[in-house]
């Protein structure tokens, strides 16, 4: 009789494949968000530092909206866990705060 495996048995292998383009979005998202951080304007004329702190950001929220919208598929949260939406949402939220805050 032939042996089907479970749903189950398989999350292993569905796990390190999926794992690998969401760490890559996470890294990507981390680094422009730390990018958008740490960019300073030189005085109140220095309109391209604003505008790179708004395009770091801008590439955060789009990169985070990407791996959050691969971790709300069902087949993924299943496989993966909850805590895998944690890090785009608060990199999200780091990003939006501080486009909020470009003067």
């Amino acid at each position: 009789m032939t042996r089907y495996p479970s749903p189950t048995e398989n999350v292993g292998c569905l796990r390190g494949v999926l794992a690998v383009p969401l760490v890559l979005l996470h890294l990507i998202a981390a680094g422009c968000c730390s990018l958008a951080l740490t960019i300073r304007p030189a005085g109140t004329w220095d309109d391209d530092a604003r505008a790179g702190m708004v395009l770091a950001c801008v590439l955060t929220l789009a990169t985070s909206a990407l791996a959050l919208l691969i971790t709300v598929a069902p087949s993924v949260r299943r496989a993966m866990g909850p805590w895998w939406s944690a890090p785009p949402l608060l990199l999200g939220a780091v990003a939006a705060v501080r486009w909020a805050l470009v003067d």
